[in-house]
């Protein structure tokens, strides 16, 4: 399946950098459309609907009428506890955004007043159940959460995934999951997904809202230490293990979180902090631009050393 049309203009990988919770920010959207990948942030970085729309008219006014900028989205999270999904999904189509990414809930009405302006929506899901729900209500395109994806994540291959997601939807597929390099996004490719979705590997740009100290724990880790758990809050999520230590928590000895509540997800995830198992495969904090440069850059040299293979 093709990138939406919508999506397509100003594309140079296919790629979307994934929102980030507490961390994307109009600086990395910006410089990743520029760039020519997809930059998106959620909603809720932002702490009411009036700053959300002070950041769309900042990026819009960034970006300017660059036919050369690939599209931007934002993530809305559609849960019971999110008090301004109403109102920020008013302003979303009050901007029209091009791009919407839905997370914990595929609502048919969340879909359809997106495609009232004709934007794009895509929905994260960790099995096949959940894409066969986001199929129902319409959606354009399925986000495979795969095994080591940053913040929420699912435990399955994306080997199992993808091909599941495939066989009951049509649409675009985009696979989520440890993916660092240009070569995964190749690898992505190979596997049957149409675009790569990359958050860990952003975390570690000179524009992504996190600490220094965050940055460089990223680069101080690798797979081991990254745990997969519930406990932190309410939802099944990956978190860098030092900085559990750091807030003075035992991973071996972790409290169960009762259930996931947006109100209080952001004190959650400020003291401790969540990346994918790809952190071993990032040494260096650089430019989003820098870096996009050399995922473009790589993702061409694996391309042409498939070809040039058996």
């Amino acid at each position: 399946m093709p990138v939406p049309a919508q999506l397509s203009t100003g594309l140079k990988l296919p790629a979307i950098v994934s929102p980030m919770f507490l961390s994307s920010g109009p600086d990395l959207v910006v410089e990743t459309c520029r760039s020519g990948l997809i930059g998106t942030f959620p909603t809720l970085n932002q702490r009411s609907t009036a700053g959300y729309e002070d950041w769309l008219f900042e990026i819009r006014e960034r970006l300017g009428a660059q036919d050369s900028a690939a599209p931007f989205g934002v993530n809305l999270i559609v849960h019971k506890s999110n008090a301004r999904l109403n109102d920020d999904l008013a302003m979303t189509v009050k901007h029209k955004v091009p791009l919407v990414i839905t997370s914990l809930g595929a609502v048919r009405e969340v879909v359809d007043a997106v495609h009232s302006y004709g934007g794009v929506v895509f929905h994260d899901v960790i099995g096949r159940r959940h894409a066969e729900k986001a199929a129902e209500a319409g959606v354009d395109g399925i986000i495979a959460v795969c095994a080591g994806a940053g913040g929420h994540a699912g435990t399955l291959s994306p080997f199992a995934l993808v091909p599941e997601i495939r066989a009951v939807f049509d649409g675009t597929i985009v696979l989520a999951g440890a993916i660092s390099t240009g070569a995964h996004i190749a690898a992505a490719r190979a596997l049957g997904a149409d675009l790569a979705y990359l958050g860990t590997r952003f975390l570690a740009t000179e524009e992504a809202m996190v600490n220094e100290e965050h940055k460089r724990m990223i680069l101080e880790s690798t797979a081991k230490d990254i745990l997969y758990t519930a406990a932190i809050s309410g939802v099944n999520a990956n978190f860098l293990t030092p900085s559990i230590v750091r807030a003075g928590l035992d991973p071996d000895n972790l409290k169960g979180h009762a259930k996931l509540d947006m109100g209080s997800e952001a004190k959650v995830w400020k003291d401790v902090w969540s990346a994918g198992q790809g952190v071993g495969s990032i040494n260096d904090i650089l430019p989003a631009a820098q870096l996009c440069e050399r995922l473009i850059r790589e993702y061409r040299e694996a391309r042409a050393a498939l070809a040039s293979g058996l």
